[in-house]
């Protein structure tokens, strides 16, 4: 095994470790968290920390999503996929985004066809204790999963950790409602209004997690910004006379690229060679998330 490959190797492996131990642990907190909501939403009475049970019932498939998918996404490039497996990290991401939408509109519907319903048991205190727990549990679980995701470079540990912050942040709604309900019993049905809410916050970050991805999908390059972040990164190198025909697209959260430059026309091939690979270095070490860079060069003529 050459040193380049023993290098990649260990890197995968480096890299589902990370997205295994993050996982687990999430996965953990998420069953815990979906039995205390459900049974003290069914003992409390409330309708919107129930709803909340079921949205981090949700997590545990995203989560094992992660699970099953990195043993495929982590596989080094081969004959077949030369360019790797981050494809299916994206196709990950894209089913932790839709199944995040299905839960979302499935308890928006519920809230509102059971809105009018009579209220013969209202909403107790112990209902909101639970609902301040998963705020709190799944904020410090967002922020130390996002980290990880940004430390590895992993869409999916990213989109899953804003899979967390979104049941923290519709935990908010829930225990507010609950808290107008165990006040004001006539008012009951707000608890209902509280289910919709978390729905509306499901249903946006679905949305958020699978723009990038369809994007992704579709080839979409890099943003403009990027580009000429690009640029400027080898204009100025020894050597380099123009940088053109820049092109990027995405995979799995990294930037595949190729680019042209334009070098003086009587250098040798090899001393052309050479000022390519340290621009190719360069972009790697430097350059905002890039994974690969294929560079094309061209003669420059003075009277270009």
């Amino acid at each position: 095994m050459s040193m380049e490959n023993t290098a990649s190797f260990e890197q995968m492996q480096f890299l589902k470790a990370n997205v295994g131990r993050v996982t687990w642990i999430g996965l953990i907190i998420n069953v815990v968290l979906s039995i205390l909501k459900l049974i003290f939403g069914l003992i409390g009475h409330s309708q919107a920390l129930v709803a909340d049970a079921f949205h981090s019932l949700s997590d545990l498939a995203t989560d094992f999503a992660v699970l099953l998918g990195v043993k495929y996404w982590a596989v080094p490039p081969d004959e077949a996929h030369p360019y790797g497996h981050k494809r299916i990290e994206t196709m990950v991401t894209s089913m932790i985004g839709l199944a995040l939408a299905g839960v979302g509109v499935g308890i928006g519907y519920e809230a509102l066809s059971t809105i009018r319903d009579s209220h013969d048991a209202h909403p107790g205190w112990i209902a909101f204790i639970v609902a301040v727990i998963s705020i709190v549990s799944k904020e410090i679980l967002y922020h130390w999963t996002k980290k990880i995701g940004k430390r590895i470079k992993s869409s999916a540990v990213v989109a899953n950790a804003w899979h967390h912050r979104t049941d923290a942040l519709s935990s908010i709604p829930v225990a507010i409602a609950i808290v107008v309900a165990v006040i004001y019993p006539d008012l009951a049905y707000v608890d209902h209004l509280g289910a919709l809410v978390v729905s509306v916050f499901i249903v946006y970050s679905a949305w958020e997690i699978l723009k990038p991805t369809l994007f992704e999908l579709s080839d979409a390059s890099a943003s403009k910004d990027v580009c000429e972040k690009i640029k400027e990164l080898i204009s100025s190198m020894d050597g380099i006379k123009s940088v053109h025909a820049i092109r990027t697209r995405r995979m799995g959260g990294g930037i595949y690229m190729d680019l042209h430059i334009m070098v003086d026309e009587n250098l040798s091939v090899r001393e052309g060679h050479e000022i390519a690979r340290k621009a190719r270095r360069k972009l790697l070490a430097e350059g905002p998330d890039i994974n690969d860079v294929i560079i094309h060069i061209e003669p420059y003529e003075e009277n270009h």
